[in-house]
């Protein structure tokens, strides 16, 4: 799973793209409403962790611009602004959460778990498919209720097909998932990792449509 980051505080940047990292997200970071902007217009995202005081525009600027052009991608605030005027008006500006720093960086990753499962279309804190089960809370997978082991990256390509069953993601999708900016990219990295993941949780698990990608079958 892919998230950029909003953040143009050094502190906070460093410290909550390490925690992201630490829990197998990729992370790409933007430290400026202009960055922002580019990235979004040229990187597909699973969230956008969005603070709005930047130097130069808004980040409500950059909010705007992603819902106008009906980029529906999750929307979490994360800032310092603290009024009520100013969490509405986020909220009326198309974010979909708003959390107040100082925050619990465990509330931070429940957030971001929960508008993603959302963005999902599930509300269910598990995913099971064919007696695989994975908890994205903890990072645990099993199969028929044994738990299996999985990597980061196994993790990475399984859980967004996992969450829509019948869904085809190309590999430029997953390897999106995969990797942030200035990560190493393996030309067949995502074939290995499937190929992982058929090992552990059986070969019909995820199916190859041919010329199009992946897919978890319905």
């Amino acid at each position: 799973m892919r998230l950029l980051l909003v953040e143009d505080d050094i502190m906070i940047g460093e410290a909550v793209q390490d925690l992201l990292r630490a829990e197998r997200y990729a992370v790409d970071w933007a430290r400026d409403a202009a960055s922002a902007d580019t990235a979004l217009r040229t990187q597909g995202y699973d969230l956008v962790l969005l603070d709005l005081g930047l130097p130069g525009r808004d980040g409500l600027s950059v909010l705007r611009d992603m819902r106008t052009r009906s980029d529906r991608t999750p929307v979490l605030i994360a800032t310092a602004r603290d009024a009520v005027s100013e969490r509405v008006k986020g909220l009326d500006a198309g974010a979909d959460d708003y959390l107040l720093k100082p925050y619990d960086m465990d509330e931070l990753l429940a957030r971001i778990r929960a508008l993603t499962r959302r963005a999902a279309g599930r509300a269910e804190p598990e995913y099971e498919h064919q007696g695989v089960t994975i908890r994205p809370a903890t990072r645990e997978a099993a199969v028929h209720g044994q738990p299996v082991v999985l990597s980061a990256r196994e993790w990475a390509v399984l859980e967004p097909l996992l969450a829509r069953p019948g869904a085809v993601l190309s590999r430029q999708q997953l390897e999106d998932k995969l990797y942030g900016w200035g990560d190493e990219v393996s030309s067949n990295a995502v074939e290995v990792y499937i190929h992982g993941l058929r090992k552990k949780l059986g070969a019909s698990i995820i199916v190859n449509v041919r010329g199009v990608g992946y897919m978890v079958p319905k």
